[in-house]
């Protein structure tokens, strides 16, 4: 009997998690890439910067992935996060507009009108739930890109801290302790900052 997964991630066997991009012919390795990570890959691009943005950035990572394959060292990280890692880095380029979607995204926190569907509620290493991370969307807002990176890496990407560390380049302790820190940090500042953010806005009305 043949079992059939949703998640193609799933069905994806444990040898092709570091698979070898120096092939002479590189497009059937890159369209297995390609089934095995886009939808996860577009729907973390789509909550950092939205619909229409995430499919460019998704297509241009895969894109200087191809580019960029005799850079992969599989003895280094897996093809997943050497993915992320790409996408990380083009996200940069949009970071106002992701800050802007935040903000709004704590707007809609602070009216009630944040839907909670559809989420993992997976925040800071698996701790905070999705609307803990909707009513905190302004102190998100004031992360650096950095610290935004890895709690989001971990909470809207899934992946796993290690993963993380293989993505950004750096070590798994960094990443743990990087963690622990934002975490904090958000339970210390998220009243603070959202109440300055309504402060703004009524300014501004």
């Amino acid at each position: 009997m043949q079992v059939i997964h949703d998640d193609p991630e799933a069905a994806l066997p444990d040898s092709f998690d570091r698979p070898d991009l120096g092939v002479p012919d590189p497009a059937p390795v890159f369209g297995r890439l390609f089934d095995a990570h886009s939808r996860q890959l577009h729907r973390y691009l789509a909550r950092r910067v939205g619909d229409d943005a995430a499919h460019d950035l998704m297509a241009e990572t895969f894109l200087v992935a191809l580019r960029r394959r005799e850079s992969y060292r599989p003895d280094l990280g897996t093809a997943r996060s050497w993915l992320y890692g790409i996408a990380t880095n083009l996200l940069r380029h949009h970071i106002r507009s992701e800050t802007r979607a935040l903000r709004a995204t704590a707007r809609l926190a602070a009216t009630g009108e944040h839907s909670t569907a559809g989420h993992d509620g997976r925040v800071a290493d698996q701790v905070d739930a999705q609307t803990r991370a909707a009513q905190l969307a302004g102190a998100l807002a004031k992360l650096n890109a950095a610290d935004r990176d890895t709690l989001l890496l971990v909470s809207w990407a899934g992946l796993e801290p290690t993963e993380v560390a293989e993505a950004l380049g750096v070590p798994p302790g960094t990443i743990r302790s990087r963690l622990h820190r934002i975490r904090r940090w958000l339970r210390a500042n998220a009243a603070s900052v959202q109440a300055a953010d309504t402060a703004e806005e009524a300014k501004e009305l």
